[in-house]
């Protein structure tokens, strides 16, 4: 896959940044008082690991203006080395628009993990078109890649159109597009024969697609298996059935990927991966790993593999170097990582944890 040359971004995402707020010590959300807060979005997460690793990346959003946390987002996306365009607008009042909140608890051992969505009044849902100079950033910057997630396309009416056209406008001046279907039920509800129409006019123009069993068939209507069952190993063969009727139906990707994910406890998982890279299968059968955090693991593995597609790795390097950067961000507390070299991320995927001095 060749990227536009000369471009002043490698990796450029639509996101609504928000707050996740986690309990101390990985304790339940309704029993705890001190809480970790951090600045989050799932496409600002994919990202990190390209900025953390030298490539430039930018996200367009939107921010509530003089919001204490509009300042944290903006002096965190700054620390992480991701450069950021968006409008401040007025709050609007007590009742008017703000950051999402992401409630989280992590879970430990038996008890599994459970988050809350509160998006109530979310700044990035206006995001619109009108808000960016694309001619300046898609013709005079330039950008190699442009990452959609099915969870902005599917926030709002405004966003859906906003991805839309932001697809058609990259894909005319030369911009590869990434999109991970991310489908969420509770988006789609009372929306899925408009939905499905964007989800699948954006399909058609992406060159690397990302999704799992479920996100294939319900977010593009593919026809597949259903997901279920405790051995993800034997579901392997099912899943290459199915990316094939994707590539069917959406010829244009060069690039299909998706994670593996078996739990054995919210510490305790088996991870793996399949990718469909050029005419190349190359499958990473689920391994266990030791979990921290599981959320972020799937937004780790998607800026991975992002990140290795625009170094150029050949396709098995791709699949393994997405695998371990993955299995990172379970390591951490936050929902993305900023792994310090491509050795650490090389040495997860080795089994290598010995000390470095």
């Amino acid at each position: 896959m060749s990227f536009r040359k000369n471009s002043k971004y490698q990796l450029v995402s639509p996101t609504s940044m928000g707050v996740r707020i986690t309990p101390f010590d990985r304790q339940p959300v309704h029993t705890s008082h001190l809480f970790e807060m951090q600045a989050t979005s799932a496409e600002s997460n994919v990202l990190s690991i390209s900025a953390s690793l030298g490539l430039n990346t930018m996200v367009m959003t939107k921010f509530v203006k003089d919001s204490p946390i509009a300042l944290l987002i903006k002096g965190d996306l700054r620390r992480r080395g991701i450069a950021y365009e968006g409008l401040d607008v007025e709050q609007g009042g007590p009742w008017g628009l703000r950051h999402q909140f992401n409630i989280a608890d992590s879970g430990y051992g038996m008890r599994g993990p459970r988050v809350l969505n509160d998006r109530a009044g979310e700044v990035g849902r206006t995001m619109s078109i009108d808000d960016f100079d694309l001619e300046r950033i898609f013709k005079d910057e330039g950008v190699e890649l442009l990452h959609l997630s099915g969870l902005i396309v599917a926030l709002s009416k405004e966003t859906s159109d906003f991805c839309l056209k932001l697809a058609r406008y990259a894909k005319e001046n030369g911009t590869k597009i990434s999109f991970d279907l991310n489908y969420r039920a509770t988006f789609w509800k009372n929306r899925r024969k408009e939905l499905l129409e964007v989800f699948k006019e954006i399909a058609s123009l992406t060159d690397i697609l990302i999704g799992n069993e479920e996100d294939y068939q319900l977010a593009l209507d593919i026809e597949g298996p259903k997901a279920g069952g405790k051995d993800i190993k034997a579901e392997i063969e099912n899943f290459k059935d199915l990316v094939n009727n994707v590539r069917k139906a959406y010829p244009n990707a060069q690039t299909y990927a998706t994670t593996l994910r078996e739990v054995v406890d919210a510490n305790h998982h088996e991870w793996g991966a399949i990718l469909y890279d050029n005419g190349n299968w190359s499958v990473i059968e689920p391994r266990p790993i030791s979990v921290l955090d599981r959320i972020g693991g799937g937004d780790g593995f998607v800026g991975g593999l992002l990140y290795s597609k625009l170094r150029g790795f050949e396709s098995e390097k791709c699949a393994q170097f997405a695998w371990a950067t993955g299995a990172y961000v379970t390591t951490v507390k936050e929902d993305f990582g900023l792994p310090l070299d491509e050795e650490q991320i090389w040495a997860i995927y080795e089994g290598n944890a010995r000390v470095k001095r």
